[in-house]
């Protein structure tokens, strides 16, 4: 069922923000870190670009043959992780010239879809990455994927922290979304449990997940912050690299309050991400 209604301006808005910040970063690097392994696994930072063109080609309806078969690389774990190595594929002879040209152009494009749509359309039912949910959602969801990207990049180069307030504040509300799921499901936290997420860095935040008959999201808990079972205090692009399962993630980072069990069992099983 559709249930998540997100303006259209304003979301729209904070994806061609991350866009241009892609762009930005992709860029600014030398030939050498253009080519350069990636901190994802079987992967150059020229195609962490690539997927990304590849991911918004995808929505504008196009499609590319495959070269190859990528089934078997062990990189590739499932039929979303197929297509998106197909785009990769098709990317990868060309220059980087023609890669950030067509950055360029797909953007280009999809902004222009975006601004031509209306609100209703955007919360129209659509399948997304998380399942059925509207329009909306999918495009908060690339704002997240495109903002973890952007993460990689700069954690592949020069280990730059990202800066823009406004795609990270609407990625870090699609990880919100899911931290019932990774503390419900994922690690099996027992019901009434309480757990709450002190967020730090960019876009700030607390998010408070209590365990009933399942796991959700709530404003406070009866009883006050004070209550919590687990308190883990984590930097925004730290719970990012973790989400994603990054290898640069740094889960003794974390600073954790309260039940360490808990909060070890969530960090273990924080990446949910495909």
């Amino acid at each position: 069922m559709a249930t998540t209604i997100l303006p259209l301006d304003e979301v729209t808005a904070g994806l061609i923000a991350q866009w241009a910040a892609i762009a930005d970063v992709a860029g600014g690097l030398t030939d050498e870190q253009w080519s350069a392994a990636s901190v994802l696994h079987g992967w150059t930072n020229a195609d962490i670009v690539a997927h990304i063109i590849g991911t918004e080609s995808m929505l504008d309806g196009r499609d590319v043959e495959a070269t190859r078969t990528v089934s078997a690389l062990d990189h590739v774990r499932n039929p979303i992780g197929e297509l998106n190595e197909k785009w990769v594929d098709h990317y990868r002879p060309k220059s980087r010239a023609e890669v950030l040209a067509a950055l360029e152009e797909i953007v280009g494009i999809r902004t222009a879809a975006l601004q031509a749509m209306t609100q209703e359309q955007f919360e129209a039912p659509s399948m997304t990455p998380a399942g059925a949910d509207t329009y909306g959602r999918f495009m908060r969801i690339r704002i997240f994927d495109c903002w973890v990207h952007e993460i990689d990049l700069r954690d592949g180069t020069d280990g730059s922290a990202v800066t823009d307030p406004v795609p990270a504040s609407w990625a870090l509300d699609e990880i919100g979304a899911s931290l019932p799921f990774v503390v419900g499901k994922r690690a099996d936290a027992p019901k009434g449990s309480k757990v709450l997420f002190d967020i730090t860095g960019l876009s700030p935040r607390t998010v408070r997940i209590a365990v009933g008959d399942r796991a959700s999201a709530v404003e406070e808990f009866e009883g006050g912050d004070a209550s919590a079972d687990v308190r883990l205090r984590i930097d925004a692009a730290n719970l990012a690299r973790c989400a994603g399962g990054r290898r640069d993630a740094d889960p003794g980072a974390v600073e954790i309050d309260g039940d360490e069990a808990l909060g070890n069992a969530i960090l273990n099983r924080m990446n949910y991400v495909i």
